[in-house]
C-alpha cells in the first residue's frame, strides 16, 4: 500500500478494533470475503505487499458488520470517506459482500 509506517500501524489498529467489535472469527471473515489466509492476514496488517483494494474491502465489510450488530465502529483516520474517491481511481475498489446472518 502507499501508506507510511505510522499510517499502516494506525490502519492496522483500527481494522483489528473493528474485527473485535464485529464478533467474527478470522475464519468467518476470510470466508465472507473469499480471501486466502495470507490475503486476510496481509489486509488486516495493512501490509505494504497487500492489494490496497483488499484493505478497503476489509474496512468496509467490518464497518458494516459492526453497524449491523447495532454498534458504532471505530472510526478510520487514514482510510476515510474523503480519501475513498482517490483510492477508487487508483485501486479500483470493490463493494463489500453482504454481511453474514445467523441461522
Amino acid at each position: 500500500m502507499s501508506l507510511n509506517s505510522k499510517q499502516r500501524q494506525t490502519t492496522r489498529d483500527e481494522l483489528h478494533a473493528n474485527l473485535d467489535l464485529s464478533g467474527l472469527s478470522t475464519e468467518q471473515l476470510r470466508d465472507s470475503l473469499d480471501f486466502t489466509d495470507v490475503q486476510l492476514q496481509r489486509a488486516l496488517d495493512a501490509d505494504p505487499a497487500t492489494d490496497p483494494a483488499d484493505v478497503w474491502l476489509l474496512r468496509d465489510f467490518l464497518e458494516q458488520v459492526v453497524r449491523d450488530r447495532g454498534l458504532e465502529p471505530r472510526p478510520f483516520t487514514v482510510l476515510t470517506e474523503g480519501s475513498r474517491g482517490a483510492a477508487n481511481r487508483w485501486f479500483g475498489l470493490r463493494q463489500a459482500p453482504p454481511t453474514p446472518t445467523d441461522g
